[in-house]
């Protein structure tokens, strides 16, 4: 058990508003005044902390959120973005160059498997996409080229679990670093307790939980943060995927909340995960003792918060899989929409969505088939009776 608990990292955080209020005021400013000349100089030459340059770069809003996350995840700082996709190109881009080399887990969100495997390319860095479950395959692929070793904690949308320890002896072995996605486990595994070098989130989902907002995060080392807002080469300043005051402020907020949140997703997860699996079908949960990474997750994560929100089932076909879906919706049960995180249900057939960057044949190879069906579980209070129409869909559609 941790000493130090992750959702206690935030309860500790306080921040006051300008008249004193309870939440802290919104920043609403893209350019900062200086009582001197030589003072905006010197911010400019990243020799004077605790004055604000440029909103682009990083202000009162934005920063609150990214020390609030940062503490979360254990790592010194943070810097927030418009997207996760922002945060996972900014970091990328701000460790490799021309010729350089990233070994990363074949199951990944499908946007960031396009970004490696299409982007990329034309700047001269390639990808190896291997079987993160498999430390030898990890180690095989790994060149004297390589500079990242990349996977989620949890991946999308096979609910694959990483062992980020393990990953991480071997990053530090070759001296490489270990970008962490952790979008669909908040609180649930620490990877900067774990031996991380870089943890990323997609604060869209889970964080913030509403569905209302777009955001990203990179959680790592001070030195790492500052080199990626650095006004000469840093990627976050020079791309500028800047995200909004407003925003900032409204994810954090919701980010209180997180610790309650977790636990009820994955309370009702598990309970969906058990009677699914209880009626026959082909269930994907890293909470049941069938899944292959069940053990590993047990030994690393942060028990109190459960086995995560994320369900998938094979539904046999994708003609069958939007049956499902179009019934559970016309029940009131959720919503056939893509991301996670919501407070009510969200389902998608990940093969024609969030994965479908990922070209057909590749997918048939990872285990993406055509009738799966990705579900993120909401925080229903009586996830009983939400089972309960669920079951009359699978009947309804033949699937039991």
């Amino acid at each position: 058990m941790m000493k130090n608990k992750p959702a206690d990292k935030i309860q500790d955080i306080q921040y006051f508003g300008e008249y004193g209020g309870v939440n802290p005021s919104i920043s609403d400013s893209s350019t900062f005044t200086y009582m001197a000349g030589k003072t905006m100089e010197m911010v400019f030459d990243g020799d004077k902390e605790g004055c604000y340059l440029y909103s682009r770069h990083m202000n009162p809003s934005t920063g609150y959120l990214a020390e609030a996350v940062s503490n979360m995840e254990f790592t010194e700082a943070g810097q927030v973005s418009a997207s996760g996709m922002g945060a996972i190109s900014s970091t990328i881009l701000q460790i490799c160059s021309a010729g350089d080399h990233i070994v990363s887990s074949r199951t990944i969100y499908g946007g960031t498997y396009a970004f490696m495997k299409n982007f990329l390319p034309k700047l001269q860095i390639n990808t190896s996409f291997i079987d993160i479950t498999n430390i030898n395959e990890v180690e095989k692929a790994i060149t004297d080229k390589t500079k990242i070793l990349y996977c989620e904690t949890m991946s999308n949308p096979l609910l694959e679990v990483a062992d980020v320890r393990a990953l991480s002896k071997l990053a530090k072995k070759h001296g490489l670093k270990l970008v962490v996605d952790n979008t669909f486990t908040p609180l649930i595994f620490s990877p900067s307790a774990l031996g991380a070098d870089i943890i990323i989130h997609s604060l869209t989902k889970f964080i913030n939980g509403a569905s209302d907002a777009v955001g990203g995060i990179v959680c790592s080392s001070k030195e790492f943060v500052m080199s990626l807002i650095d006004v000469n080469d840093g990627a976050a300043m020079l791309l500028g995927p800047t995200m909004d005051s407003i925003r900032a402020n409204g994810i954090l907020k919701n980010l209180r909340t997180l610790h309650v949140r977790m636990k009820q997703h994955s309370h009702n997860a598990m309970y969906v995960a058990n009677e699914l699996q209880n009626l026959g079908l082909k269930v994907y949960y890293p909470g049941l003792e069938s899944h292959p990474q069940h053990q590993i997750m047990k030994d690393q994560m942060n028990e109190e918060f459960g086995f995560g929100g994320m369900v998938m089932i094979d539904a046999q076909s994708t003609k069958k899989a939007y049956e499902l879906m179009e019934e559970m919706q016309n029940n009131n049960i959720g919503y056939l929409a893509v991301s996670l995180g919501f407070y009510k249900t969200l389902f998608s057939a990940p093969g024609a969505s969030t994965s479908s960057e990922i070209p057909e044949d590749e997918q048939k190879e990872m285990g993406i088939s055509p009738g799966m069906v990705r579900m993120s579980i909401g925080l229903d209070n009586d996830i009983e009776r939400t089972f309960d129409k669920i079951k009359g869909c699978l009947k309804k559609v033949n699937l039991i």
